[in-house]
């Protein structure tokens, strides 16, 4: 009777020490996605401020040749300080750099009517240069996009959400940068070959 009461403590302590090393395993994970988290939206935001970084000497490139284009100047000089001065989290930054973007595009699409301008060496550079960093800010979104899908994939799943709630790990915001062209809706004339 001993030796069976025995077995029975035995198969509980390694039971307990079974559940102990899964928390363990499952705090550390949820730890090790939280930080890769924070890692994506670290290489995100380095890449926004230097596009921000870029936008003057854009504006001091066109300036010269687009003396009609004020508005759209101003603007674009506008956004760089919001998106200078916004928060660092993604919530914060989605909107107003969808408008720096759509801002931007505007820019590059009114340089087609200025011949001297789109051969400008300066200009050109500038423009290759934010090609670029447009390239990296999508890879880094998408870095970042994957850390927090699988961050909020193990927050909400059983028993991960157990120990997450407990120890206050909480989901975190995808980057999603919508431009106002892609929202706008097209218009479609079905009049046109009458």
């Amino acid at each position: 009777m001993m030796s069976g009461l025995g077995l029975v403590f035995g198969i509980i302590v390694l039971g307990g020490i079974a559940a102990l090393l899964a928390v363990i395993f499952l705090y550390n994970k949820l730890v090790s996605l939280r930080q890769r988290v924070l890692e994506g939206w670290s290489g995100i935001d380095v890449q926004l401020k230097r596009r921000s970084n870029l936008v003057p000497n854009l504006i001091a490139a066109v300036k010269g040749y687009m003396a009609h284009e004020k508005g759209l100047l101003e603007d674009i000089t506008k956004l760089r300080a919001q998106c200078v001065e916004a928060d660092t989290g993604p919530k914060d930054r989605q909107a107003i750099e969808g408008e720096m973007s759509t801002a931007l595009i505007r820019l590059f699409a009114v340089a087609e009517n200025y011949p001297d301008l789109k051969a400008d060496s300066t200009f050109l550079e500038l423009q290759q240069a934010l090609g670029e960093l447009e390239d990296q800010i999508q890879m880094a979104r998408r870095y970042y996009n994957g850390t927090v899908r699988n961050l909020n994939i193990l927050i909400e799943s059983f028993p991960a959400n157990l120990l997450a709630q407990r120890f206050g790990f909480v989901a975190a915001d995808y980057y999603e940068v919508e431009h106002a062209a892609e929202r706008a809706v097209p218009q479609v004339d079905f009049k046109g070959g009458e």
